[in-house]
């Protein structure tokens, strides 16, 4: 069995696994599903304080973290054909799509930005994907490459209980997921909708999808609005 493979590339390596150690990945990262490599870009420093920061070219607030160490870092991974990611809030919005296309692969390199970012010529260098995970801004990419890194091994074969689970998400087939319910029967006066109780499951497909439409219509109508567009599926 192939291994998926996360090597990140950090100033704090003691952030990781940090949840990626417990539940679903945690068991996985145990049992050898995939494995978790973080690389301490200080240790690719060369003066005696490891200094992988300075000023900004051109003067500005903050400090932004050097080529040459970065690059020194990335280098002494190995070279194969992984994808090289940058956690960045002006990057590509991570989809689910795109995590189920990392998920398929053979893994990821995550490099975990700081201070006001990192030299725009180590991204160009060597072909940084910038990647973002939401249109706000963190300390760091620590944060951010732990939310890609558990999205991805929670696809991977066997991890989850059921692979059906994965199928039904959000975001699976462009809507957002329909409402879930469990016991007790009746919860503050409030009862499980009258169809899901029923034993028809024909008419219980039917309602969640239509609740998922409903939600994803009303919450996010730049996804409802890509969904309209979408070739409908013929049953």
């Amino acid at each position: 069995m192939t291994i998926w493979r996360a090597t990140v590339l950090t100033i704090f390596p003691e952030m990781f696994p940090g949840p990626l150690g417990l539940s679903l990945a945690g068991k996985a990262l145990a049992s050898g599903v995939w494995s978790l490599d973080a690389i301490d870009i200080r240790a690719h420093a060369t003066d005696k304080h490891n200094t992988v920061d300075d000023t900004p070219a051109g003067g500005g607030p903050g400090l932004v973290m050097k080529a040459d160490v970065l690059a020194r870092a990335i280098d002494a991974v190995s070279n194969d054909s992984r994808p090289r990611l940058l956690m960045s809030p002006r990057g590509a919005p991570l989809t689910q799509a795109r995590v189920a296309a990392l998920a398929q692969g053979g893994g990821a390199v995550v490099v975990c930005g700081r201070y006001e970012g990192i030299d725009e010529r180590v991204i160009a260098a060597r072909q940084l994907e910038e990647v973002s995970v939401g249109d706000y801004v963190l300390s760091g990419g620590e944060i951010a490459a732990l939310a890609l890194i558990d999205a991805c091994v929670r696809l991977l074969p066997g991890v989850m209980g059921k692979q059906a689970s994965g199928a039904e998400e959000s975001f699976a087939d462009g809507l957002l997921e329909y409402p879930q319910y469990t016991r007790p029967a009746l919860f503050e006066g409030q009862a499980i909708p009258e169809v899901l109780t029923g034993g028809d499951h024909a008419k219980v497909r039917a309602w969640r999808q239509a609740e998922a439409e409903r939600l994803t219509r009303e919450r996010r109508p730049d996804l409802w609005a890509a969904y309209q567009k979408r070739p409908k599926r013929k049953d």
